[in-house]
């Protein structure tokens, strides 16, 4: 069985990060959207509300599991059998920080794998910081964020 682990902090989950599920999800048995504490990142949203935004537009994808963890990425791949870590890149500045993050967790466990998925070039723009921005400013986030999670990242900022 193919078992993937695609992290990140999904803060929230834009059309690019669900391009690449949706893509992760055709080529593994299962996909496991790991939310990753980052100490060095601020957060809109908490790791529940990041959970059921990504449970909400993923409810399509029957092997396609969220879980949250802290930690070494690679290990949590080991603690759900995941020899394979998906990543996605958008631009080259992406690729640089994306192959020191390889390249070390291939010391770390040369067992596991990194696949880059190439964002498909109308997402390659997108990130979630933009999106948060977008919506802050009251700006319209239909071609950035999923239809099923809009509402939730909107009323954020209107509180």
């Amino acid at each position: 069985m193919k078992k993937a682990l695609y992290p990140g902090s999904f803060d929230p989950v834009t059309y690019g990060h669900l391009d690449i599920i949706n893509r992760a999800s055709g080529l593994f048995d299962e996909v496991y959207v790991a939310i990753m504490k980052n100490e060095e990142k601020q957060t809109t949203f908490s790791v529940q509300e990041r959970i059921e935004m990504l449970e909400k537009v993923t409810k399509t994808l029957p092997n396609v599991k969220m879980i949250a963890e802290e930690g070494l990425t690679i290990d949590a791949a080991r603690k759900y059998g995941a020899t394979y870590l998906v990543r996605g890149i958008r631009a080259v500045s992406d690729y640089e920080y994306e192959l020191q993050l390889a390249t070390a967790n291939m010391t770390l466990a040369e067992e596991i794998e990194t696949i880059f998925f190439l964002t498909r070039p109308e997402y390659s723009f997108l990130s979630s910081s933009v999106a948060k921005s977008i919506a802050k400013h009251k700006g319209d986030v239909t071609q950035f964020l999923p239809e099923e999670i809009r509402d939730e990242v909107i009323a954020k900022y209107q509180k």
